[in-house]
């Protein structure tokens, strides 16, 4: 097996003690890029294993801004963006902006900082998918992200390429707060996925009849 192969195994499976080994013999692993096209930092965050990121840290030679999104330290992305300003709505490799990726793992101080620093809230990712940052959100559903994004100026009806809509993620996860939020700034209750499903259908299909009954009002 590679080491390529091996860093990512341990990262899937949190094997921390492997990593830490692994990293000790080799450092220089940290920096390299995995078969999913994103580094073994970015592929933790999408793993989910903090510990591992935290581990991984420890041998990453110099953040991108999209790494610094994705694990949500302001401490390395605050600098990262005052030396390039330009880098605000640039995209990662596997073609998400650094607000886009704050908003899928829920940072709201990045996710914040982003907008006030004038991140575009209605640019999607550039990689065949078309995820909007209010997409993410709600896919994630994070009520006070999806808040903050509305309030930023987010286009309530933006559909990724499935033809999910942010009232589509928020219907399946039954989130009362993220549907009223969503309601209020004008989401189409009768948009469709490509597979012909409205919102108040996705809610029934994941079992909250509630949810279900209000959207076909």
């Amino acid at each position: 097996m590679s080491q390529t192969e091996l860093i990512e195994e341990y990262i899937q499976t949190g094997n921390q003690a492997d990593l830490s080994q692994l990293l000790q013999a080799n450092p220089e692993i940290a920096n390299s890029n995995t078969s999913f096209n994103v580094s073994p930092l970015m592929l933790s965050c999408y793993y989910k294993k903090p510990e591992i990121s935290s581990i991984l840290l420890k041998y990453v030679r110099g953040l991108s801004i999209h790494e610094a999104a994705a694990i949500g330290k302001p401490e390395y992305l605050v600098p990262i963006l005052n030396n390039r300003p330009d880098l605000i709505n640039s995209f990662s490799r596997d073609g998400f902006t650094p607000l886009g990726l704050a908003c899928y793992f829920g940072h709201e101080d990045v996710a914040r900082h982003l907008l006030l620093k004038g991140a575009d809230v209605n640019l999607p990712s550039q990689n065949g998918y078309s995820v909007y940052p209010l997409n993410s959100t709600t896919a994630a559903n994070n009520n006070d992200i999806t808040k903050m994004l509305l309030e930023a100026g987010a286009e309530v009806n933006v559909a990724q390429s499935s033809g999910l809509t942010p009232l589509h993620s928020a219907a399946q996860h039954g989130n009362i707060e993220i549907l009223i939020l969503l309601l209020e700034a004008g989401a189409n209750i009768d948009a469709r996925t490509e597979s012909d499903k409205t919102p108040a259908d996705v809610a029934l299909a994941s079992g909250h009849l509630e949810i279900a009954r209000i959207l076909e009002v």
